[in-house]
Parts: structure tokens; sequence; C-alpha cells
């Protein structure tokens, strides 16, 4: 067997939320581990106590840069996949950002392992909105046919394809997480991250609220979805697995409104805002989701926090941070 200080991890998206919350728990596991992030969006601060560390580096690339990535991607013998674009209505208004940054960039990943001798392995990040609207809830992997409802939601899809056919054609292993809402305290972006923005610009007299409040979601905390990601490792001699990752239960995005109000200690007016006549907040939000995850609890994985609590904690934690300021 071979020792996990021998082994090196390629996480991209690296400074991202989910990244940045997975490298140290892998370094402290023992692995290597490279980071890489093109920080676009996403800080570097949140890394920069791991640089001093002998079996940690970051690189600041971006994955449509193919010449670059083959020079990384020599040296690692598995990839935690995670870069993307993660603002799913930015589709809307550029419907070039999905493709280049989460099918592009997956496509030039997996050409540098197919000619790779050594990284045959890779761990990606994947999405409930693959479903679309589906007519069974809570929704298994082997629901379809999968028609999403947003250019986010197909470039997942069509990434999830990509990966696929890597698998049955170069040998490559693969693990793709399909992962309910993901929340905690160090997230910049999604619902909890929007509303204490809009209860900052309000100086906390309203909150808008896109939609009618009514949309019901699984949301799953940052440290249970860390924990599937690990488990990712023991799933990787098969060809390709798929597993949802989410919690068992939903909270409605009115519930959220009142969460943060209440825990700010606020008397804001909730004021809803959308042009979509059955009240999802946009195009292509999807109103209804809750993901099954009995295939992986067969695993071992099991969510520690519901969809309420998930959020509830987030919103302590950030309150603690004094978001508001």
């Amino acid at each position: 067997m071979i020792s996990r200080a021998s082994q090196s991890f390629l996480v991209t998206g690296g400074a991202g939320f989910i990244g940045s919350s997975l490298i140290p728990v892998l370094l402290s596991k023992g692995y290597h581990v490279t980071a890489l992030d093109r920080l676009s969006s996403a800080k570097k601060p949140n890394l920069d106590p791991l640089l001093s560390l002998d079996n940690f580096e970051f690189i600041q690339l971006d994955l449509l840069d193919v010449d670059k990535i083959k020079e990384v991607v020599k040296n690692c013998d598995l990839i935690y996949h995670l870069a993307a674009n993660v603002e799913v209505r930015k589709g809307q208004s550029d419907t070039e950002v999905d493709y280049l940054n989460n099918i592009v960039a997956t496509r030039n990943l997996l050409e540098t392992m197919k000619s790779s001798d050594r990284c045959k392995k890779i761990i990606f990040t994947s999405s409930s909105v693959v479903y679309g609207e589906p007519s069974r809830i809570p929704t298994p992997e082997n629901y379809g046919p999968l028609k999403p409802i947003s250019l986010y939601g197909a470039s997942k899809l069509a990434s999830e394809a990509l990966i696929s056919g890597y698998v049955g054609t170069f040998g490559i292993h693969a693990v793709i997480f399909r992962l309910a809402n993901v929340v905690g305290p160090a997230s910049d972006h999604g619902v909890i991250f929007d509303f204490f923005r809009k209860l900052k610009e309000s100086d906390g007299k309203y909150l808008e609220v896109l939609g009618d409040g009514k949309q019901k979601k699984s949301y799953l905390y940052i440290d249970d979805c860390i924990d599937a990601l690990l488990l990712g490792l023991e799933q990787l001699d098969s060809g390709l697995q798929i597993f949802n990752i989410g919690s068992d239960d939903q909270v409605d995005t009115n519930s959220i409104a009142r969460i943060i109000i209440s825990e700010l200690g606020l008397n804001a007016e909730i004021k809803y805002n959308s042009d979509q006549k059955d009240g999802r907040g946009w195009l292509g939000d999807v109103k209804d989701m809750l993901l099954s995850t009995d295939r992986i609890k067969k695993s071992g994985w099991k969510n520690i926090h519901s969809s309420e609590e998930s959020v509830s904690i987030t919103v302590r934690k950030m309150v603690d941070h004094e978001h508001l300021r």
C-alpha cells in the first residue's frame, strides 16, 4: 500500500469555499496537496496559513491553460475537481461562463489525465441541479431522463458525461458527487450570504426575497460535505461511481429569511421580488429539491446536520463574525 505521505493530491478550485475547507483535512491526514485556483472570484487568505507547510503548495492557474495544467497533473496521483462557475444565475447574461469554466475546463483536465501515466483518479463535485425538476422526490441517482433547466445544470451534466466517457475509454477511475446546497460561515455565495448582504444594504430595514419564498431545498453543512468527499477516496477502484450528497429534509426560503432576521435581532420586513409567475426566484431556479442519499449511506456516510440545523449553525456563526457590519 502506498503511504499517505507519498500520495499527492491536486485540488482545483482550492481557494473556494469547499476547496479551502477540504484541504486542511487532507493535510492533517498526511497527504501532499497542491491547490490550484485562478483566483477570479475566490480569495487566497484562507489558504495563506498553510503555505509554510512542507506538504502544501498553491498555484494560481486557470484550467483553460492546457499546457500549464499538464505540468501540474503529471506530478499528482488524484484530482479533486471542485473548480467551476458557482453563480447559477450568471448563465442568463453570459452563456459562455458555464461552458468555458465547467465543460471546457473539465475536458482539459481529463485530457491531461488521459496522457498521464500516474494520475488516473478523479473526484468531481457535480450538483443536484442536473436533475432539473424531477417528478420523484427524494430523487435517486438512477432517476431519468435528466433535464436541467439552467445552463449551470447543463454544464454540470455535460461534465459528468465527459468524465463517464473518459472512464469508459481511457481507464480513468472517477467518483461523482451530486451535491445539495452546501452552506457554512465561510461561503461567499448562495441564499444565506445574499440575505446578509441585502440586510446590510437596507440597514436591516427590509429583506428582498426573490420568488415567493416557498422554494424548498436541501441544505448540507460543510462538515458533512467534507466527510462525504473523504469517503470518495474509498470508492475509486471500480470505474465510475455516482452519489447524491444532501440532508434528509428541506427548508424553504421564507424560513431561512426568518432565521436570519431573528438571529440578528432585527424587525426587518420581507419584500418579495419576482417576475416569474410560478413563484421561482429566477429562470432556472429549481423550486423543489431533495436528494435520496440511500446509496452513499450504504457506504458508511451519514449527515449529522439537518437542513434547518445547517442553515441555523451557518447563520449563528456568521452573526458571531459580525457579517452585518
